[in-house]
């Protein structure tokens, strides 16, 4: 789908965006206002000059057109006086839908979830990416084959099923786009193994895995940068970042963990894209412990957790399969007043902080250090004054409580997570565990 709405070589197309109401789904004004402000900075995304946005209240909502007859003419005079090329309706559409509002508005109409698929596949940059929004496309695209081929002479009869020569088009292409898709699958299912793969291996070496996840353009990838000094794509708009990203994150007394920045969540995230992106959200799934990034300056900040919830719900991530959450409420510098909490457990804690000013930062690498010791275990070692090997070793893996030294004998107290002890243990084979 990428470029199918704009020439990046050529002025940018001018657009209208409608927002119908469906009386069935009344919400407040002010909820209201935030969604479609939402929906324009998703068109504004996609690089069109958004030139007017227009609110319909839906009593009922039609099968062929899901606006009223009057409602579709005012639209179409409004085309005609922007002179607008493409028009995006914050709803999902249905393929006949789509079409009829094409032939009445003789304008390209884009749906919210191909609004989505859009802007995703003009941000994927890793081979995985591509797949996954290629995968999603293909699917959304299943159901709209038809709009393709409605020049094609559609005749009756025939031998027994086959149709005319516009049928026979649009089952080849539905089976050139199934092919597609299956094979996709399976390289998806290679990239989930290779994931699985590497997961297996952190956990051999014993190195947890922290997901960021949260609303789209809370801050994640502020915070990933922050934290561990990458150079990951920030940036003022809606799905700043598509691609996972993973890095090691080493904390004070030597404690290691893998931090994974991940794909902003939506109000009404298109199942699509919740399916061909599972692959990169198996690292939420799988994760140990997962930050719950929120923007606290953000007026829909409730609203924006509830959709967070819900997707990590429909991601499986109920119960006791559930990973323990931590919030972070970033932006503190634009929410004066915030303030910490520590939980008796990590689970239900809450870290306010800056990404951008580092204001608490500190707070939140205090509770990920407290929160890798809780398993750790704790070493009295006596070990030669001569085996600074030894020694090294307790520094680099592990966090030193107290060392004393007489002529002979250093006297180590040191804590280290079980992998690190039982390789020490092993190794030496001298040393008692307290």
């Amino acid at each position: 789908m990428s470029g199918e709405l704009n020439d990046t070589q050529q002025a940018p197309d001018i657009a209208i965006s409608v927002h119908p109401e469906l009386s069935s789904r009344r919400i407040s004004d002010y909820a209201w206002k935030a969604r479609a402000e939402e929906f324009d900075r998703l068109v504004e995304t996609s690089s069109c000059n958004l030139v007017e946005s227009l609110r319909f209240t839906v009593r009922r909502a039609l099968s062929g057109t899901l606006l009223g007859s009057g409602q579709v003419e005012d639209i179409r005079q409004q085309i005609e006086i922007q002179e607008a090329v493409v028009v995006f309706v914050d709803h999902p559409l249905t393929p006949v839908q789509q079409r009829n509002l094409e032939k009445a508005w003789d304008a390209k109409v884009v749906d919210r979830t191909g609004l989505i698929l859009e802007i995703f596949a003009s941000r994927a940059r890793t081979r995985e990416g591509v797949l996954q929004v290629e995968l999603a496309s293909l699917n959304y695209q299943l159901g709209r084959l038809v709009r393709s081929w409605t020049h094609l002479e559609r005749q009756r009869g025939g031998f027994g099923f086959m149709g005319g020569p516009g049928e026979r088009q649009l089952e080849l292409d539905r089976r050139m786009i199934m092919g597609k898709v299956k094979s996709l699958e399976k390289d998806l299912e290679k990239v989930r193994q290779m994931r699985a793969t590497q997961r297996a291996g952190r956990k051999k070496k014993d190195i947890p895995t922290v997901a960021l996840v949260g609303y789209t353009n809370a801050g994640k990838s502020t915070l990933f940068n922050h934290l561990t000094a990458s150079g990951v794509y920030v940036a003022d708009q809606l799905f700043a970042t598509l691609d996972p990203t993973m890095r090691l994150l080493e904390l004070p007394g030597g404690l290691r963990l893998m931090l994974s920045d991940t794909v902003g969540f939506v109000q009404e995230l298109p199942h699509e894209l919740v399916d061909a992106f599972r692959a990169t959200l198996e690292e939420v799934i799988e994760a140990d412990l997962v930050l719950h990034v929120r923007d606290a300056a953000d007026p829909m900040l409730a609203e924006q957790g509830k959709v967070v919830e819900q997707t990590l719900e429909q991601m499986g991530l109920v119960g006791d399969l559930a990973p323990p959450v931590v919030e972070v409420m970033n932006k503190k510098d634009l929410a004066p007043g915030l303030e910490s909490y520590r939980a008796e457990m990590v689970s239900g804690s809450r870290i306010a902080l800056s990404a951008v000013t580092g204001d608490g930062v500190g707070d939140l690498i205090a509770l990920l250090t407290d929160w890798l010791q809780q398993d750790m275990h704790e070493l009295h070692l006596k070990l030669d004054v001569s085996d600074g090997r030894s020694l090294a070793f307790c520094y680099q893996k592990g966090s030193v409580l107290s060392k004393t030294v007489d002529e002979s004998v250093v006297d180590v107290v040191v804590r280290m997570n079980p992998a690190d002890a039982g390789r020490f243990m092993f190794y030496e084979g001298m040393h008692q565990l307290q």
